[in-house]
């Protein structure tokens, strides 16, 4: 099978034979005012969990008050001393490498399906024919309510007996990405001025994707992006990346890097938390770069709540801000919304809001 080849009308996606041809496929080709870039660095807050998980009211403030500002500004920070094993963090590594280098037909055989969120995507050709993303991924589900290991009987069912260590790896590490995510959410609370737990309860029965990036390098870096600007439509966003970097996000009208830290995890707010905090808190526009010589991998956990709970922010944070600002929508709304009417893009929740009322009515 060459890279040019058709499965079922889809690109398939070989990094290694696409090296090779001399001009880049123009299905990867992205419009210059997506590939402008610069230098700088986003000055976001690194904010330390380490007192507020010991329950140290001035260092809660504290931290509080970094997250406030952060969120208010470009909804983009990172946090350090969060609780999880940096043993971990590199099997997870590890075993991105097991999965990405799996031969392409096996890779293939457990691609994603159409208005599905799990298994394997190459350049997301599945989704889309144009502005191809430099990537692959690898998603699956997760749901903290689950007696059962589901990550774990995910990777036996769909890649074999064998791969049941790689699952108990993205079991273990899915289970911390909870922990911390209430952590998190706790803490938006308190900067938000809000009974502290709201956020956590909201979120305690929710679904999750994990989401494992591979982003092949590329001899033709400058005209592609390993993913496109765009804002997450979920909740939260925690993200570890590895020490080749590429992670940007768009912050005082200009494209600003996301310096990595081996101790430190990403998080960003998503348009459905954007929603939670009545529109106080920014979903931020962000991207993905690829490198001409180095490959670059990444964990991204997306936080999300129960499918058909209903998404509003609290009363009291309504009494304080103003009227609503958005309808009230479920999960299973937005989630539909991009997976088959929208490519995620800086406009995602607005045109989501203006699709909503027509969608009731099918």
């Amino acid at each position: 099978m060459n890279t040019r080849e058709q499965l079922a009308g889809v690109l398939v996606f070989d990094s290694s034979a696409l090296q090779k041809q001399p001009n880049l496929p123009t299905e990867f080709v992205w419009p210059h005012k997506d590939l402008v870039g610069n230098q700088d660095e986003l000055e976001e807050p690194l904010i330390d969990l380490d007192g507020f998980l010991k329950g140290d009211e001035v260092e809660t403030a504290h931290a509080a008050e970094l997250l406030r500002v952060a969120c208010l500004h470009h909804g983009f920070f990172q946090v350090t001393n969060h609780g999880i094993d940096s043993s971990l963090i590199r099997a997870a590594y590890q075993e991105i490498d097991t999965i990405f280098k799996l031969p392409l037909d096996k890779k293939l055989s457990v691609r994603r399906q159409p208005g599905g969120v799990c298994g394997y995507s190459g350049a997301h050709a599945d989704r889309y024919s144009s502005k191809l993303p430099w990537k692959e991924t690898f998603s699956f589900e997760y749901n903290g309510n689950h007696s059962h290991p589901v990550v774990v009987d995910y990777f036996k069912h769909f890649l074999g007996e064998h791969f049941q260590p790689t699952g108990w790896v993205y079991q273990r590490y899915c289970e911390e990405m909870r922990r911390l995510s209430l952590v998190i959410f706790e803490l938006l609370a308190v900067s938000l001025r809000v009974d502290r737990y709201y956020y956590k309860e909201f979120f305690e029965d929710g679904s999750s994707i994990m989401r494992c990036n591979n982003y092949p390098p590329c001899n033709n870096s400058g005209l592609t992006l390993g993913t496109g600007p765009h804002c997450d439509p979920t909740s939260l966003t925690i993200l570890h990346q590895d020490e080749v970097g590429g992670l940007e996000v768009f912050a005082n009208n200009k494209w600003q890097a996301i310096r990595p830290r081996s101790d430190a995890f990403v998080v960003n707010i998503g348009d459905t938390f954007m929603a939670l905090s009545n529109g106080k808190y920014k979903s931020c526009l962000h991207r993905a770069v690829v490198n001409r010589e180095r490959e670059r991998r990444s964990l991204v956990f997306f936080v999300c709540p129960k499918e058909d709970k209903v998404v509003r922010p609290p009363q009291d944070l309504v009494c304080i801000e103003g009227p609503r600002k958005y309808p009230d929508f479920t999960w299973s709304d937005l989630l539909d919304f991009t997976q088959n009417h929208y490519r995620a893009d800086v406009a995602t929740f607005q045109s989501f809001i203006k699709w909503l009322p027509s969608s009731k009515t099918i």
